[in-house]
Formats: C-alpha cells, structure tokens, sequence
C-alpha cells in the first residue's frame, strides 16, 4: 500500500505541516497494527476541506478496517501518537468503523464529510457507504449534537468570565449555529467559512450574524475570544433560533 498524494489547499502553513505529520505517523502506526485488515486512512474535518486552525482545530481521522477494532487497539495507536507529538495528539479525532460502516464511531455528519471531502492518506481499497439522509442527518443533529451544544450555551452564560481553557470551547459554541443550521437545510457538511457565508446568504440568523462572523475572524486569527464573552447572551438567541428547527416536524 502506498501513500496517497495530499491534494487539500494551503498546506504551507507549519500547523498543518505538523498536523499532517502526525497524521502520517498515526497512518503509519495502523498499517502495522492492522495490516491487510486496513481499509483506508483519509483526512477529514478541516485538514480536508479547509480552515484548518493550528490553535483551534482538532485532527479529525477517518479509519475503516476490515472486522471489528477494539478499544485497545485504538488505545495503543494514540499512545505511539503521543510519542510522536503529546500536545497534537491530544487533538486527535479518529472516526473508525469496518468496511460495511456498521460499527464503531461514524455518526452521519461525518459518514457525509467522509463522502464529499476525505483526502486518502493510505488506501487499500475505496468503499462508499449508503449516504445519510436529510431526515437521518436532523434526526441526529437534534439529539446529542443539540444537547451538547444548548449545555454548553447554559453554561457559558452562567460565567462570569471566560478561562483560557475554554477559548475553543466558547468560540465552537459561536460558530455551532452556522455549522447546525447549514446541515440542517441541506444535510451536508462544510467549512466554517462556507457555513457563515450560508448563514449570511439566506439571512438565517438576522442580526446575529455578526457575532458568528466575528468569531469566525478570531479563529482564523488565531486569536483571544475574551473580548466577544461580554456578548454571550447572545448565544441564548441563537439557542431559540436553532431550537425552532428541533421542534419542527418533516
């Protein structure tokens, strides 16, 4: 098996240099571990399809094998991980399930990432799964992704002040909405960028936008979210407005 090339933009940046690194490390690791049970390795999230933040983003891995894969054998891939780089790979996301995507950790957002924007990194052979349905893809982003992200509004709103260990925390919650509310109209999946400006397009938010373009700003920046948590009672809007797409039925 050979490695595929990497086709996915702008990856001069040293971030994604070290991030892509790592992941051929891990690729590596699996090939050994799994060997002719390996299906493929690919590249999703934003190492994929862009807006790839060397502060903000997380490592998100697709693996597919043949049989069942277990919680050591995950365990022992991360630890060879954390040999490599300890700090990058705290932010590895490894989706993995067989070959039929019947097991495992694949919820259907990512099955759809998987189809629309997975770069290979190594290939044995390419399978595609059933896509996801619109009704499938609500049917999910209202359950746990909604609960999550509504406790973690209710919990933000309950600080008094922001902690450095929850700047990726509070800015994911700011741009949830877009990503939620792009996937709920059309049952795909896409960049921060591409979500907001779909936002912005269908006025789906009114004047809330701003504060989700801002922090889309900040987090291509790489920046501080402080100066936005004074505005984190506007998450509770966005929280109603999100709520209305739960509850409606179809």
């Amino acid at each position: 098996m050979k490695d595929a090339p990497l086709s996915e933009p702008a990856l001069h940046k040293s971030d994604q240099a070290a991030a892509l690194e790592l992941v051929h490390h891990v690729a590596q690791a699996w090939q050994r571990h799994l060997d002719q049970r390996l299906v493929g390795i690919y590249l999703v999230g934003s190492l994929a399809h862009g807006g790839y933040s060397g502060r903000y983003s997380d490592i998100d891995v697709a693996l597919i094998a043949e049989g069942l894969l277990d919680f050591s054998e995950l365990d022992r891939v991360n630890r060879e991980a954390a040999t490599h780089s300890a700090p990058l790979a705290a932010r590895l996301s490894v989706f993995w399930t067989n070959s039929g995507f019947l097991s495992g950790r694949f919820p259907p957002l990512d099955r759809i990432d998987y189809l629309d924007h997975a770069v290979p990194v190594l290939e044995r052979r390419h399978v595609i799964p059933a896509r996801p349905t619109l009704s499938e893809i609500r049917a999910y982003l209202r359950a746990e992704p909604f609960k999550s992200w509504s406790e973690a509004v209710l919990r933000f709103n309950s600080l008094e002040e922001l902690a450095v260990e929850d700047h990726k925390r509070y800015l994911r919650a700011l741009l949830y909405p877009a990503r939620f509310l792009y996937s709920w109209e059309t049952g795909n999946v896409a960049s921060n960028d591409h979500a907001v400006a779909y936002l912005e397009e269908r006025k789906l938010v009114g004047s809330e936008l701003d504060i989700i373009a801002r922090a889309l700003r900040c987090r291509i920046d790489g920046g501080d979210p402080s100066p936005l948590f004074s505005e984190r009672t506007r998450l509770l809007r966005l929280l109603d407005i999100c709520a209305e797409r739960v509850t409606q039925r179809g």
